[in-house]
């Protein structure tokens, strides 16, 4: 009864101080097969825990119980298990020597218990286990001892109190399968199972045993077995894997993927973005099931993989064009706000002045679309604002009004500096960024077919005075038969050189000698 008294004890010390550690376990139920060795303890001689303590097993008779059983998980650190079992209770039947042996006892049992298994531990690679139980065992002395002292009070057959109690651990094999080791024994409430009983009896029956058992499992649908915060059923109705806590490897837990962020654990790119999920949710804040988290008409993959653009910000450069109008609509830059680098926003051009943000000089007059609106007020959609036959470019650096037309005539004998038109050095050959200027000249004749003019080549100093004269008559050749293949009449343009005679700043330094080098444009007629 002391005994009893301790395991007790010890089972609710055990349930008390350890079940708030203990984790959900991953089986629903199960059942199992167990082979246990018995070695008996009653009142003659065993190994030392009742009376007659004899450690030489020369009373040792084979004895074994097997068992069956089937368990649910009643909590998350407790199992109950309904267990059948049939075995024989056997010894050879002396107290102090074999010498004065009484012959044999053997007793077949049959016990029927509930037994509860705690498991407070969560470990991942086993699991230790302990166990305390009640039922009832049917028993039937099949050898009863001879010639025993007293008055032998036996009883051959019949049921008595069982409980069993003990410790173990499981060993998983498989997904399936667990073997299980336990060392444990019983007590009964009777006095009958060596086949011997007097009237000052008072020592319970009992076994200690060493079992070996093969158990099978059936995983539980709450079961969490990779801790991903999703249950077994949940995964499989998901299609994620259930031992796999980040079942499409995006670096999301499953479990944050669909209670979090409502995402797609068996796809790392929930929302086809281009971008996995992990990189959305945890770098960059995007939505993981939103490709285009900005709403800008480009996908978030696009944005940050392919454009650089800011997959949470429409406008990236904050130009008052979103960033797919610019891209796809216009082909400026979504990162520079001024793409053609003019002095407007982008979305300044395209909005408000209706000018090109590709091109800083929309009309092609010679001014940027800037000096043109912030400087000078003038059309930057039309070369010659005030209509008056001259382009605004040359009237700024004639020094005329763009905005006035009276004063674009052109006054007889004032030459204009073609600004603008260069050529090869010591050579006539009009270079090809002299297009424009050229046809603002051109653009002039043409408004006024009534007119005649002179143009003249000037040279600096640099050479003899012969040569220079040479070539700034070929230079000035060059411009006029540009104008007579573009539609002027030859017998308005007259051509001439003038070498070095006129030049407008002293030939002291490179850039008056740059200065010097030019053509003019001067009504003489």
């Amino acid at each position: 009864m002391n005994k009893v008294r301790v395991i007790l004890f010890l089972f609710v010390i055990i349930i008390t101080s350890n079940l708030s550690y203990s984790q959900l376990k991953d089986w629903g139920s199960k059942i199992g097969i167990r082979a246990n060795l018995l070695f008996p303890e009653n009142d003659f001689a065993n190994l030392g825990f009742s009376n007659n303590d004899d450690f030489s097993f020369d009373w040792y008779e084979f004895s074994f119980l097997n068992q069956a059983f089937f368990g649910l998980a009643a909590t998350k650190s407790l199992e109950v298990h309904l267990t059948f079992g049939y075995g024989t209770y056997s010894g050879k039947a002396y107290f102090d020597s074999p010498e004065n042996s009484y012959g044999k006892y053997k007793t077949t049992i049959i016990p029927v218990n509930l037994t509860f298994r705690i498991t407070p531990w969560d470990i991942q690679t086993w699991n230790p286990y302990f166990y305390v139980g009640a039922g009832m065992m049917s028993y039937d002395l099949t050898t009863i001892p001879t010639n025993l002292p007293g008055v032998n009070n036996v009883k051959a057959a019949g049921w008595t109190g069982f409980l069993p109690v003990g410790t173990g651990a499981e060993f998983p094999l498989s997904d399936n399968f667990i073997f299980d080791l336990s060392l444990g024994g019983a007590f009964s409430t009777g006095f009958d199972l060596e086949g011997y009983r007097n009237e000052n009896d008072k020592t319970w029956e009992s076994y200690i045993n060493i079992g070996l058992g093969l158990t099978m499992v059936n995983e539980s649908c709450s079961s969490d077995r990779d801790k991903d915060k999703l249950s077994r059923c949940e995964e499989e109705k998901l299609g994620s894997d259930p031992k796999n806590p980040d079942s499409d490897s995006d670096g999301l837990n499953d479990g944050d993927e669909v209670l979090n962020w409502r995402t797609d654990p068996t796809n790392p790119d929930s929302d086809g973005d281009g971008l996995n999920d992990f990189k959305e949710v945890i770098e960059l804040n995007t939505n993981a099931i939103n490709p285009d988290t900005d709403e800008d008409g480009l996908s978030d993959g696009e944005e940050v993989l392919k454009y650089g653009t800011n997959p949470l910000k429409p406008d990236s450069d904050n130009d008052d064009l979103s960033d797919s109008l610019e891209i796809i609509k216009y082909k400026t830059n979504p990162l520079r706000s001024d793409t053609d680098g003019d002095g407007l926003s982008d979305g300044a051009e395209v909005n408000i002045y209706l000018t090109d943000p590709t091109n800083l000089d929309s009309d092609l007059d010679g001014l940027s679309d800037g000096e043109e609106i912030i400087k000078f007020g003038t059309n930057p959609l039309d070369r010659d604002t005030d209509n008056g036959s001259v382009d605004d470019f040359t009237e700024i650096h004639r020094e005329t009004n763009p905005l006035d037309p009276d004063d674009d005539i052109i006054q007889m004998n004032v030459p204009i500096v073609l600004e603008g038109i260069t050529f090869a050095t010591g050579k006539a050959e009009i270079e090809p960024q002299s297009e424009f200027v050229l046809r603002s000249a051109l653009e002039t004749l043409m408004k006024n077919p009534d007119i005649i003019v002179e143009i003249s080549g000037h040279t600096d100093n640099v050479g003899s005075e012969n040569n220079n004269r040479t070539l700034s008559q070929k230079r000035a050749d060059a411009v006029r038969f540009w104008l007579i293949r573009n539609g002027i009449a030859p017998d308005r343009i007259l051509a001439k050189g003038y070498g070095e005679d006129f030049p407008r700043v002293p030939n002291d330094t490179d850039e008056n000698r740059r200065i010097n080098r030019r053509i003019e444009f001067k009504r003489i007629r």
